[in-house]
């Protein structure tokens, strides 16, 4: 597979995710992920969650967050693929109506590292935060 192949399949991977997280789909959300991903977010545990258990339990509470009227969706996104790892940088719009009332320009940046398994791609790492300032 090219490049341009990887790089296209890794950014339908992540739109995928960034819908069914929207839809509050966990089956969805929890496609495609390592059994042993690590993820800093920005609620706590601030030293991560590691595996899939951990990732699989920092969701519900986020979708119930999300039920309030709250959007996530993709702003931009640019991935760079290698022949088995690959990495992904985004800016989304996550965040109530109230919330972007009081700031406008709110973004979630979100990184994304991934490999190559079986022929194919999981993510094994993700990074979310917000600017503090």
């Amino acid at each position: 597979m090219s490049g341009v192949d990887d790089e296209a399949e890794i950014r339908g991977l992540l739109e995928r995710w960034a819908r069914a997280v929207h839809e509050g789909d966990l089956d969805a959300v929890l496609d495609r992920h390592s059994a042993d991903i690590v993820m800093f977010d920005v609620p706590p545990p601030h030293r991560g969650a590691r595996g899939i258990a951990a990732y699989r339990e920092t969701w519900p509470g986020f979708f119930e967050w999300q039920r309030q009227g709250a959007v996530f969706e993709i702003e931009s996104l640019d991935v760079t693929a290698g022949a088995d790892v690959a990495f992904a940088h985004a800016l989304l719009r996550c965040g109530t109506a109230a919330e972007f009332a009081e700031d406008a320009e709110r973004r979630l940046r979100l990184t994304v590292g991934l490999r190559r398994d079986d022929g194919r791609w999981v993510v094994v790492h993700e990074h979310h935060s917000f600017a503090t300032s």
